[in-house]
């Protein structure tokens, strides 16, 4: 809408009066009761140092990230480009759906590590201009040092868990589709011979399934009570309704029920009929890395589900589940056991504490991967072969931190 200019003077008085109107109001704003919200507000703890500090670091641990994850897209190019050739893979999906969804999957996957390097990296300079020998003579504590470090790891771990357990999943769905189209990492979309407790009493036979038609070959259905079995389902097809409202929504073709009563026999066919069963595709059909797909309250409803029924392959779905919580907990270890490395200055610069800092992170790393392999193959407990690199890490941490300037 185009103003003109006879009408500028009346918009400009209407615009002042408004503007004293939001003054006379905010004036009548009784700011004195409302005093005690200013005790809400924790930033009033954070000092001029502490917001350096902070700054510092989650400038570092972004400009790390980049770096680093800048680097493995140039090798990962060099090592794909001729199978994106191959496979004629298009521009637009080898940049949103794989690239798009590479750089924060690793990024946070080795976010432990860019913390250490971050917090190694910045405070050995801190050290080396002598600041924090400044800080310390002031009269501040080796602990009070460490506050603007902990809100920074506790920001960096919120972020990380909120993307694992919400965000990356889904973008780990398009990536995998990504790889079996045009990376020749074909998933897998059939199984044979299937069998499993769909329901209290009640178990599913599956002679072949193919994920890719969502459809099964030779099914069967058997319900016991007491031991005995009192009815049983036969379907030469069944295929699940993909666009059906409620779930568990499959379609049986040539089928026959069988129902006991007793000494009798009551026998029920017909060529279709639509009917619930307590199972969908994704508990017919595991390919690698499916428990990476999943969102964490989904992984917490699947194994639930998954015990219920008695199924003994959920190892790797727990340790995916308590993984994601316990390398955001990595985040204030590793950040405490780089500040306690860091913080004195000493002779040669950064060098040889940075290579400490290096090998603890890939060392924990390491010991994350043995921990979950042990847990799957082993039998280690789901949740503590998750928290082991945490619990060791923390003594490490404690050692440091006591042994660290104060």
């Amino acid at each position: 809408m185009k103003i003109k200019k006879q009408d500028w003077g009346l918009w400009q008085r209407k615009l002042y009066l408004l503007w004293r109107k939001m003054i006379r109001l905010w004036r009548k704003i009784p700011w004195r009761k409302l005093a005690w919200m200013k005790k809400l507000n924790v930033f009033r703890f954070l000092m001029r140092m502490d917001w350096y500090i902070i700054k510092k670091f989650i400038g570092t641990y972004i400009y790390s990230i980049l770096l680093i994850i800048s680097i493995s897209i140039v090798f990962d190019v060099n090592e794909n480009l001729a199978k994106f050739t191959n496979y004629h893979a298009p521009l637009r999906a080898i940049v949103f759906d794989y690239y798009a969804n590479f750089v924060p999957y690793f990024a946070n996957l080795f976010s432990p590590l860019f913390v250490f390097i971050a917090v190694i990296f910045f405070t050995s300079k801190l050290a080396g201009n002598s600041e924090i020998i400044a800080m310390l003579a002031c009269g501040m504590s080796f602990k009070r040092l460490l506050r603007p470090y902990l809100i920074s790891a506790a920001l960096i771990a919120t972020l990380n868990f909120f993307l694992g357990a919400y965000i990356i999943p889904r973008g780990t769905v398009v990536r995998h589709d990504f790889e079996s189209l045009y990376k020749n990492n074909k998933k897998n979309t059939s199984a044979s011979n299937i069998q499993l407790m769909v329901d209290k009493g009640v178990v599913a036979y599956l002679s072949q399934y193919d994920d890719i038609r969502k459809t099964g070959y030779g099914f069967a259905l058997y319900k016991f009570e007491n031991k005995k079995m009192v009815s049983q389902m036969n379907a030469s097809v069944i295929q699940y309704d993909t666009i059906a409202e409620e779930r568990y929504h499959w379609k049986a073709r040539n089928y026959k029920i069988r129902t006991l009563k007793g000494m009798r026999e009551q026998i029920k066919s017909g060529n279709e009929i639509d009917t619930l069963i307590q199972m969908e595709p994704m508990d017919l059909v595991f390919s690698r890395g499916q428990q990476e797909t999943f969102t964490s309250p989904e992984l917490k409803r699947y194994i639930s589900k998954q015990q219920e029924r008695g199924s003994s392959n959920v190892v790797q779905y727990e340790v995916e589940y308590h993984k994601r919580i316990a390398s955001s907990f990595a985040s204030f270890i590793l950040t405490i056991i780089g500040v306690s490395l860091s913080s004195r200055k000493r002779k040669g610069g950064m060098g040889l504490y940075l290579g400490i800092g290096l090998g603890l992170s890939f060392a924990y790393i390491l010991l994350q991967t043995i921990s979950a392999t042990f847990a799957i193959n082993a039998g280690t407990p789901p949740m503590l072969a998750a928290w082991i690199p945490n619990i060791l890490y923390a003594f490490i941490a404690y050692f440091c931190y006591r042994q660290a300037p104060n």
